[in-house]
């Protein structure tokens, strides 16, 4: 059984990832990758994070931390993001490929977040993700819905907790019951480990119902955010084109990612609120030949 997961919060200090009015997607992984963990702590399970703050770390950097502590398991904690706002909802979580335990973890977790009213888009096979084809063990990267989707944030805000344990009990549920199929330890006599492990407080499985969503509270009024420096490395009006540039910059260490703006997908390196340090970054993003500019 695996005891020991590496909980990862997607992107990270000067990379927000995807940003949507004023949210960033690297704050709500955060969040909910310290939530899931603390679940899996409580149940026995040996955590490692890959941050606990907000901290620029590249995608191969949490991929090493991994791989360095000999981990079990990798979960990585993100949200998704459309063409442009609103134009996708639903959570779904990506694997390299569909041998081992991680397909069946990932079909679990992503029905727990069915049955809290997520849009299922289904298990994916992503070859090309870092975090995904660099891990040394079962690695899955879980979007938490579409952060550029109304209906998905309020699902997020008002059932935060409930998605944490849905993912933690997709984790714990699968790997519990491997055990039990790999042993041949009756029921009346459970194994040492599984009669010391702390309760769960919850049913083995969960039938598939969608229980009713509370009305959501008035949002507040969010502050004006600081101006920020950050580094352009191109705009398009195909995803397709920024994900190639998005994939490249990532493959040379930077903390890239795409803002839909005005029609465009714009593909930036870091978020600066010192000029200084905007003009260092493209300096060094433009030695790598890319073609670069600030903007705020």
């Amino acid at each position: 059984m695996a005891t020991k997961i590496v909980v990862d919060a997607g992107h990270g200090g000067s990379n927000p990832g995807a940003v949507y009015q004023g949210r960033r997607e690297s704050d709500d992984a955060l969040r909910l990758a310290m939530a899931v963990g603390k679940i899996l702590e409580a149940n026995g399970y040996d955590v490692t994070y890959t941050r606990t703050s907000d901290v620029t770390q590249s995608v191969g950097q949490k991929a090493a931390i991994a791989n360095e502590e000999g981990a079990d398991l990798f979960v990585s904690i993100h949200r998704n993001a459309g063409e442009y706002p609103g134009q996708y909802s639903g959570i779904q979580t990506l694997i390299y490929d569909d041998s081992g335990i991680k397909k069946q973890i990932a079909e679990n977790i992503d029905a727990n977040l069915e049955a809290l009213g997520f849009r299922n888009a289904g298990v994916s096979i992503r070859p090309n993700l870092v975090v995904l084809n660099s891990t040394q063990m079962p690695a899955l990267l879980v979007e938490a819905g579409f952060i550029d989707s109304d209906t998905d944030n309020r699902l997020f805000d008002s059932r935060f907790q409930a998605m944490a344990q849905a993912i933690a009990d997709g984790i714990m549920e699968t790997l519990e019951g491997a055990q039990v199929t790999s042993s041949n330890v009756s029921e009346e006599e459970p194994q040492e480990e599984e009669r010391h492990r702390p309760p769960m407080n919850r049913p083995p499985h969960r039938p598939p119902m969608r229980p009713p969503i509370p009305p959501m509270p008035p949002v507040p009024p969010e502050e004006p955010e600081e101006e920020l420096y950050r580094v352009q490395a191109g705009a398009f009006r195909e995803r397709q084109n920024a994900d190639n540039l998005l994939q490249l910059l990532e493959n040379d260490g930077f903390p890239a990612f795409i803002v839909y703006q005005d029609g465009l997908y714009k593909v930036q390196v870091g978020a600066f609120s010192r000029l200084s340090n905007a003009i260092a970054m493209e300096r060094e993003v433009r030695e790598k030949g890319y073609n670069t500019y600030i903007t705020t």
